[in-house]
């Protein structure tokens, strides 16, 4: 990284500033991945046709894992992706975690939980 007190000599403070907090910003863009949804943004995507029915989302997931039950679900924007995140807990005890597209209901990812 570059040291911003080298920098600072040659830059006038306004644009200082700006770079400050532009250095923050790009350094925390890899944490922002993911972004929950609220009800009423949910709501208005199902509304729209953007994302589909949680419940065609959850039928899905329970085809590929007959018996099983629902423990937990998020429905997220990720990378510019929304995203059904399901965990799911198997007759077998083994819980899931299952990413669904919520556009086009495909299996992103289903991993084991430890």
């Amino acid at each position: 990284m570059v040291r911003l007190s080298v920098i600072s000599k040659t830059i006038k403070r306004p644009w200082r500033v700006l770079l400050v907090i532009l250095t923050f910003a790009l350094g925390m863009s890899g944490t922002l991945k993911a972004r929950d949804l609220s009800h009423e943004e949910a709501l208005r995507l199902r509304q729209t046709g953007t994302i589909l029915p949680f419940e065609q989302i959850l039928a899905r997931a329970l085809k590929a894992y007959p018996g099983a039950q629902l423990l937990e679900s998020e429905l997220e924007r990720e990378d510019g992706l929304y995203v059904y995140e399901l965990e799911i807990l198997t007759p077998a005890g083994v819980v899931h975690e299952i990413e669904i597209n919520a556009s086009n209901g495909q299996f992103i990812e289903d991993e084991i939980e430890d």
